[in-house]
C-alpha cells in the first residue's frame, strides 16, 4: 500500500470519528436555539477546558507557532508562548466565574447578547456592533484554518492548493451545521487529546532523529540569534527565499530582540479576555463550581502543547535545515518532520493532529459568527418573534456565507497563518477584552462607555496596523497592545464623562459579585 494511500485512510478514519461525534449530537443540539449555540450550559470541566484551547489553538499551534520558530529562532515564537500561557491562566483565574454568573443573570446565550442585556439596552446599538465585529473578525480567522487545510491537503497529496482549501472548508462547514455547539465541544475535548499526543509524538520521535535535545540546541546556537531571548536571527533572502550554500542556511547577523518587541510578543495574552470561543466555554460550564479544576486542566495542556510547539520549530532546523526556503513554508515543517519520521499509518494519524486543530477551530468561529447574526441581528432587531427553528435556519444560512467569504480570503495559497491569526487575535482582544474586563469588575462602567471602548479598539486595530506600525521603529508594535490601552481609555474617559447606570443595573452587579 502506498505511503499516500496509509496517510489518506488514517486521515479518513479520524474524519469519519468526528462526523460520528457530530450525528450523535444532532438531535439534542437541534432541541432549541440555547442547545444549538451553548449547549444548556451542560459542559463538564474536562470539555470545558479542553474544548476551550483546542478551539483557542487551532492549526496555528502545529503550523504557524512552529514556523516562526524555525524561520528565525526562538524569541519571537518563545515570548508569544509566554504571553499566551500567562493570558490563559489569568483569563480563567479573574473572568470565568464572574462571567459564568453574569451571563446567567443577563440571560444570555452569546456574548453580544451579555453585553447588551448587561447595560439593559432598548436599541441594540452594543449588540449590533458585537456582532458585526464578531462577523468580520471571525470571518477572517476562520479564513486562517482553511489556509492551513489547504496547506496540509495539498503537501500531503501533492495536490493542487486551492481545491485542497475547498475540500477542508466543505468539510468543516457540514460538520458544524449537523451538530452545534454540543458536538464542536465533544469533538474539540476529542481534538485537543489529538494534538497534544501528535505534539509529543514528533518532538519525541525528531529528538532521538537529530542526536538528543544536546544536539538540536548546539546546532541553533550555531546560528546568530537564533537560540536568543533577546536576540533574533535574520535568514539571508532574495525575494523572500532564504539563500544556503553548501547545504547551510545563510543567516545575517543577529538582530536585537528588546524591551518593545517583548512587550508586543507579551501582548498576545491580552487576547484571551476577549475571544468569543473561550468566553463561551466560561458560560456554558454545568457548575461555577468546577472551573477550578478546569482552569487547571488548561493551564497545563497550553504550558505543555506550546513549549513543544517552539522546540518543534528548532528541532526542524535542525534536521532539515534548507528544506524550507520562505516564511510560508517555514509552516510546513510539522508535515515535513510527520512525513519523513513516521511510519505512514502513524504519519496519518498525526497529521489528523493538524485537522484536529483546524476543525476545532474553524467550527467555533464559523458558528459563533453565525449566532451572533441569527441571534443577535436577524432575530434581535429585525425578527423579534422569529421562532427558534427559523433563528436555526438562518444560522446555518449564515455560516454557508461567511465560509464562502473565508474561503476567497484564503485562495493566496502565500497567505502566512502566524500573520492572519495575529490580525484576528488583535481585533477581538481590543475590541472586546476591555469591555468584558470592565463590564464585569467596574460597576461604574455606562452603556456609552461600552460603545466607546469597542469602536476605539476595533477601529485601532486597523489604524495601528495598517498606517502606523509600518512605520517601523519604536511603531513596530503589535497592534493589540495599544489598541488594548486606547479601549480602555475610552471606556474609563466616556463612563466619567457620562451619568452613572441606573439603580437596576448597579444591583444587578452588585448581586453578581456577592455570589447572589
Amino acid at each position: 500500500m502506498g505511503d499516500t494511500l496509509q496517510i489518506l485512510i488514517a486521515m479518513v478514519i479520524y474524519m469519519a470519528a468526528v462526523i460520528i461525534l457530530g450525528v450523535t449530537f444532532a438531535r439534542k443540539a437541534n432541541a432549541s436555539s440555547d442547545a444549538y449555540f451553548l449547549g444548556g450550559r451542560s459542559l463538564g470541566p474536562w470539555v470545558t477546558a479542553m474544548s476551550a484551547e483546542a478551539s483557542d489553538m487551532s492549526g496555528w499551534l502545529l503550523m504557524g507557532l512552529p514556523g516562526v520558530a524555525y524561520w528565525c529562532g526562538i524569541a519571537d515564537a518563545a515570548w508569544t508562548a509566554i504571553g499566551l500561557a500567562a493570558g490563559t491562566y489569568i483569563n480563567w483565574l479573574i473572568v470565568s466565574r464572574r462571567l459564568r454568573r453574569y451571563s446567567e443573570k443577563a440571560n444570555a446565550i452569546t456574548i453580544p447578547e451579555y453585553f447588551s442585556n448587561r447595560f439593559h439596552e432598548k436599541r441594540k446599538v452594543i449588540m449590533t456592533m458585537a456582532a458585526v465585529f464578531i462577523l468580520i473578525f471571525f470571518t477572517v480567522y476562520a479564513a486562517s484554518c482553511l489556509v492551513t487545510c489547504g496547506k496540509l491537503f495539498s503537501t500531503l497529496f501533492d495536490m493542487p492548493y486551492v481545491p485542497m482549501m475547498i475540500v477542508g472548508a466543505v468539510f468543516v462547514l457540514i460538520y458544524t451545521i449537523i451538530g452545534g455547539f454540543l458536538a464542536e465541544s465533544a469533538s474539540d475535548f476529542m481534538q485537543a487529546v489529538v494534538m497534544i499526543v501528535a505534539l509529543i509524538v514528533i518532538v519525541c520521535v525528531g529528538t532521538v532523529s537529530a542526536g538528543g535535545i544536546g544536539a538540536v540546541i548546539d546546532n541553533v546556537r550555531s546560528i546568530p540569534g537564533f537560540f536568543d531571548f533577546f536576540g533574533i536571527a535574520t535568514p539571508e533572502t532574495v525575494d523572500g527565499v532564504q539563500q544556503a550554500a553548501g547545504g547551510t542556511p545563510l543567516f545575517g547577523e543577529a538582530a536585537s530582540y528588546g524591551i518593545l518587541p517583548v512587550a508586543s510578543a507579551l501582548a498576545w495574552g491580552l487576547g484571551y479576555f476577549g475571544v468569543p470561543q473561550v468566553l463561551l466555554r466560561f458560560m456554558a460550564i454545568r457548575r461555577e463550581s468546577e472551573l477550578k479544576r478546569s482552569r487547571r486542566i488548561a493551564t497545563v495542556w497550553v504550558v505543555i502543547s506550546l513549549s513543544i510547539a517552539v522546540f518543534i520549530g528548532l528541532m526542524g532546523r535542525t534536521l532539515f535545515p534548507t528544506s524550507l526556503t520562505t516564511s510560508s513554508e517555514a509552516e510546513n515543517i510539522f508535515i515535513l518532520l510527520s512525513t519523513n519520521l513516521l511510519p505512514p499509518l502513524i504519519a496519518g494519524f498525526v497529521m489528523a493532529g493538524i485537522l484536529a486543530a483546524t476543525i476545532s477551530s474553524s467550527d467555533s468561529y464559523l458558528l459563533i459568527a453565525a449566532s451572533a447574526f441569527a441571534k443577535n441581528i436577524y432575530q434581535g432587531l429585525f425578527r423579534k418573534k422569529a421562532s427558534d427553528r427559523e433563528v436555526l435556519n438562518i444560522s446555518r444560512l449564515t455560516l454557508l456565507l461567511i465560509a464562502v467569504v473565508a474561503i476567497i480570503i484564503a485562495l493566496d495559497e502565500n497567505s502566512v497563518i502566524f500573520t492572519i491569526v495575529s490580525f484576528a487575535w488583535a481585533g477581538f482582544g481590543a475590541t472586546f477584552g476591555p469591555l468584558m474586563l470592565f463590564s464585569l469588575f467596574w460597576k461604574r462602567t455606562t452603556r456609552a462607555g461600552a460603545i466607546a471602548g469597542m469602536l476605539g479598539g476595533a477601529v485601532m486595530v486597523f489604524v495601528w496596523n495598517l498606517l502606523v506600525r509600518p512605520l517601523g521603529g519604536v511603531w513596530d508594535i503589535y497592534e493589540l497592545l495599544p489598541a488594548f490601552i486606547f479601549s480602555c481609555l475610552c471606556i474609563v474617559v466616556v463612563s466619567l464623562l457620562t451619568p452613572q447606570p441606573s439603580q437596576q443595573i448597579q444591583k444587578e452587579f452588585q448581586e453578581v459579585k456577592e455570589g447572589r
